[in-house]
């Protein structure tokens, strides 16, 4: 049932014992960390709740009133309660904090997520990390489903129930091995690419679904020619080394093997693939604890998207 409204405040009864504990309303003021103008207001209001004087003021310092001191008899049980809860509260929290669960889409684990790591190790040392890496369906899923506090995805798809904001952009390229006639050329026709069949990432992939959005965007009506469809980004680069054929990844997944030699990565005439990275939480939401810690750090350490706050509900959909 609903208390009364002549129930004072917490901070206004914990207040009142230490003027009666210290003897002055000055040195309970200063206990507390306000001014004494302010813990005179606060004892004022309570007295007003009340309907009665609690304290009595005079140039040798406060003293209790009879009804303060019964007053104050009564709330002393309310502030060990009181106490007890807020123990009970950073207990919880402790151990929310001491286990965080994420989930990333194949490139943002694998190439971004350990450097993220790292940072929030420094910052969070007894927090556990659990990641589960899946296609971007799948990490939308996870955080849906409560497995996972927060997730990130490449899938430019909106996911319902799901708040999202951008942490990160990436770049799309082509690879091809470096025997593959599209390795001579300066740049590819998107006629070109467009008609040849390509390795690609699994239905529900981040990467794919960019790649095709922004193909079928340039070419009304095309329709994706599949060579090969593999799960694995690994697997999708030593298929294309292998002169299998061509493939679009990210270029985070490809650096290496490019700067080695073992990859070649045309360029491609008339298709634009950059792309946006983003985190995802349950809508309705606060980022709380280490999530918000890592949202904050993959935020900071790669190129952001405009300024929100993920400790409030209703930044973005997604």
């Amino acid at each position: 049932m609903p208390l009364s409204p002549r129930v004072p405040d917490l901070a206004a009864l914990d207040l009142l014992l230490s003027v009666i504990e210290l003897g002055s309303l000055g040195r309970a003021a200063q206990a507390h960390g306000i001014s004494q103008p302010s813990a005179s207001s606060r004892i004022h209001h309570l007295e007003k709740l009340v309907g009665l004087p609690v304290l009595e003021r005079s140039t040798l310092g406060s003293r209790p009133t009879p009804a303060g001191v019964l007053i104050a008899e009564w709330a002393r049980g309310v502030i060990d309660a009181a106490g007890q809860l807020d123990a009970g509260i950073d207990t919880l929290r402790a151990q929310r904090d001491s286990h965080l669960r994420v989930a990333a889409s194949q490139t943002i684990a694998e190439y971004l997520f350990p450097g993220w790591l790292m940072t929030l190790r420094g910052a969070a040392p007894d927090t556990t990390i659990a990641l589960e890496s899946g296609n971007s369906v799948e990490v939308a899923q996870a955080v849906l489903d409560g497995k996972d506090a927060i997730g990130f995805i490449e899938s430019p798809r909106n996911f319902r129930g799901l708040e999202s904001h951008i942490v990160a952009r990436d770049r799309l390229v082509v690879v091809v091995a470096p025997q593959h006639r599209w390795a001579r050329r300066g740049a590819v026709e998107l006629a070109d690419l467009a008609a040849s069949p390509l390795i690609q990432r699994e239905p529900g992939s981040g990467t794919r679904t960019w790649f095709e959005n922004a193909v079928a965007r340039a070419i009304p009506g095309w329709k994706p020619t599949v060579a090969l469809e593999l799960s694995s980004t690994t697997a999708i680069k030593t298929a294309v080394a292998s002169g299998v054929g061509p493939a679009v990844l990210s270029s985070l997944a490809v650096a290496a093997e490019l700067a080695a030699g073992t990859l070649a990565s045309p360029a491609i005439t008339g298709l634009h693939l950059t792309r946006t990275l983003r985190a995802v939480w349950p809508s309705g939401q606060r980022l709380t604890g280490p999530a918000r810690d890592l949202y904050a750090i993959a935020r900071r350490t790669t190129e952001s998207g405009p300024s929100s706050d993920p400790t409030r509900a209703g930044s973005a959909h997604a």
